[in-house]
């Protein structure tokens, strides 16, 4: 199982977010061997939340050699044609080294913010994901739907992959959503705080099954667990502190749902849980650092990665 790492774009009451600690970030991440970097997507939310896209831009180069990953990014939200020309400029700032992962979103704000229906964000997504494919791919033809067309749009320049980046989709696991990702996507983008193991072993077989009816190679199609939040702590009452003062007023959800679900705890602790993603077919989890983002990253690399490694 490959081990990447979230941009920490949340504040949780710890160091200011800063160009200086999302370069080093960045960098140390790349350096101690995570394979992805990646940033996630809100508009608006009860915390400060930075633009994923443009932090990532910010550390494409020192990223390198990581893979950069939108984790996922909402293009509805934005307009297609607006999220190829940003996600084009990305791909060529990281050197051809960027996977697209998109969503509907799950804020109803987010969208309020924009002047669009919560209620559509399926079809929406659909059709953006559509449009992307045509701008991506010039030669081929234009996409019309209802609610976006490509038709007589040229962007320039291309992306640096050949037919644009891979888009990845973010799903939950539903029947419904594993369809679309079966019929649309590249890739599967699960979530570590809305999935457990159990869960994502059944959904991942059931996927499977669906991309072989699609006539898709089952085998080599890639999966990714995201948003694994973590903190390392030596003692229970400092891992109840984080999470009660740091994770759970931000992400607002249910500290006992928090506790079962994210790696916030001993090192034995996250072991067991990262492991147990792996045993159900995770290919790569991505870790998100509740504070102390660095120091986590590396306290990770060198206490948790030989036991996962040895196990």
């Amino acid at each position: 199982m490959q081990i990447g790492a979230h941009l920490p774009l949340v504040d949780f009451g710890g160091e200011p977010r800063t160009p200086e600690l999302l370069t080093a970030y960045a960098a140390r991440a790349a350096e101690l061997g995570f394979d992805m970097v990646s940033g996630n997507d809100h508009l608006v939310f009860p915390a400060p939340w930075l633009d994923g896209s443009t932090a990532l831009a910010a550390v494409a180069t020192a990223a390198a050699p990581a893979t950069l990953a939108t984790t996922v990014y909402v293009p509805a939200l934005r307009h297609p044609v607006v999220a190829a020309k940003t996600l084009t400029a990305l791909d060529w700032l990281a050197s051809g080294r960027l996977v697209v992962g998109v969503g509907p979103g799950s804020s109803p704000l987010d969208y309020a913010a924009v002047g669009l229906d919560f209620d559509d964000r399926w079809s929406l997504l659909d059709e953006a994901i559509g449009a992307l494919r045509a701008l991506w791919r010039p030669d081929g033809p234009p996409f019309v739907g209802r609610h976006f067309s490509t038709e007589g749009i040229d962007l320039a320049p291309a992306p640096v992959q050949d037919g644009g980046p891979p888009i990845w989709i973010g799903s939950w696991g539903s029947p419904a959503g594993l369809r679309r990702v079966a019929r649309l996507g590249d890739g599967w983008l699960a979530s570590a705080y809305n999935i457990d193991p159990p869960q994502l072993a059944e959904a991942w077989a059931n996927l499977q099954d669906v991309l072989t009816r699609h006539d898709r190679d089952a085998a080599t199609f890639p999966n990714t667990v995201s948003t694994f939040w973590f903190h390392l702590a030596d003692d229970q009452a400092t891992a109840d502190r984080v999470l009660r003062e740091r994770l759970a007023p931000v992400v607002h959800r249910p500290e006992d749902v928090l506790r079962a679900r994210c790696g916030i705890g001993s090192v034995d602790s996250v072991v067991d849980k990262l492991a147990a993603f792996r045993d159900a077919g995770a290919q790569r989890v991505l870790l998100w650092p509740v504070g102390e983002e660095v120091a986590q990253l590396e306290r990770f690399h060198a206490e948790v990665w030989p036991q996962l490694d040895a196990s």
